[in-house]
């Protein structure tokens, strides 16, 4: 490999995901293992820009700006993974890299921003290897594997449609190590489906979902949770695999139920959600009730509320959240956004 003048740069675009059946909880087997796998859909417009350029130094440097201003938190994390890939990407240690990041989306809007940045950094940096090596192209199994360093959920950003994380007997050649697509193995409903995500507070979280893992490790549940998310992961592929809205809609709002209530039954507890969670969730079962609309909800880590439905049922939904949900939503503030295609090179 010639490392002699190298310079240049790189340009990704990743999109941030949102899992179905949850993973909360890490298995002391190994770094970012999880204690059970995870089903994500794959985002479409919530995305993180990330460009990376490089230049030959005689040690290792970094300048990372997001959003044009400099971040020290960020830049923090970003080297400190860095360094730990230094094995694996030997060019880092003569490299002085200037990284600046964009997200589509707000940071503090219930998406997950590090596994959109830290999958659009990972796909960079093999990017960059692929240049000073000569290599043909980029594995996404080895992306997923790198992603899932830096942030267990990013290993699911790197491929379209939906993706499952975790070793299972639901899926063969699935593996704790990496995410595997799950493009061709769900129906074209759900390939079709809208994520509205509604702002209920854009304030940090109470709790980071690093400290949240950590804290299953003395849940009083975590045995029976470990149990049932594996349960939930066969019953969800099945219903994928077969179009039944009805079997994902119930796994899908007792995965985000099962999420919540477990940081409640937590040493130190956390309430995640709000008021106005509660009450969008009330409002949308209502509305399901007298319409008979196939519209579920998920929750991530916080007080936003995912609204999932096909497309056939998009302006129904959406007049509904304008109507209805919208007062509940801090500022009015909701984000439309559609399962997608994955990673792409800008």
């Amino acid at each position: 490999m010639n490392e002699t003048n190298l310079h240049g740069g790189v340009k990704w675009q990743s999109p941030s995901n949102i899992a179905l059946v949850k993973y909360w909880g890490k298995s002391p087997k190994g770094v970012q293992i999880p204690q059970n796998p995870s089903i994500s859909l794959t985002l479409s417009q919530c995305r993180t820009e990330t460009s990376v350029f490089y230049e030959e130094s005689d040690r290792f440097g970094l300048h990372f700006r997001f959003d044009g201003k400099e971040n020290p938190e960020f830049q923090t994390k970003i080297a400190d993974f860095l360094k730990s890939q230094m094995p694996r990407f030997s060019f880092l240690n003569k490299m002085d890299l200037h990284i600046e990041s964009h997200n589509s989306f707000p940071h503090s809007s219930g998406i997950a921003s590090s596994a959109s940045s830290m999958s659009a950094l990972v796909l960079c940096l093999l990017d960059i290897e692929r240049m000073v090596t000569g290599a043909s192209g980029i594995d996404m199994k080895e992306a997923s594997r790198i992603a899932r360093l830096a942030s267990g959920s990013a290993c699911r950003s790197v491929f379209p449609k939906s993706s499952l994380w975790g070793l299972t007997e639901a899926f063969a050649g699935s593996s704790d190590e990496y995410a595997v697509s799950l493009e061709n193995e769900i129906h074209p409903v759900f390939k079709t489906l809208h994520d509205s995500i509604l702002i209920v507070s854009d304030a940090k979280k109470a709790v980071s979902s690093r400290a949240g893992h950590a804290l299953m490790d003395t849940n009083p549940y975590a045995t029976t949770r470990y149990t049932v998310a594996n349960r939930n992961i066969a019953d969800l592929s099945a219903a994928l695999r077969s179009g039944d809205l009805e079997a994902f809609i119930k796994i899908t709002e007792s995965e985000a139920m099962q999420l919540h209530a477990l940081m409640m039954c937590s040493n130190p507890s956390f309430i995640l959600m709000k008021p106005n969670t509660l009450r969008i969730v009330n409002t949308l079962y209502e509305f399901r009730r007298e319409t008979d609309i196939p519209v579920c909800f998920t929750l991530d880590a916080g007080p936003n509320v995912h609204l999932l439905y096909p497309d056939q049922h998009a302006e129904m939904v959406e007049r509904f959240i304008m109507d209805e949900l919208e007062r509940y939503c801090h500022e009015g503030r909701w984000i439309p956004d559609q399962v997608g295609d994955g990673p792409s090179r800008c």
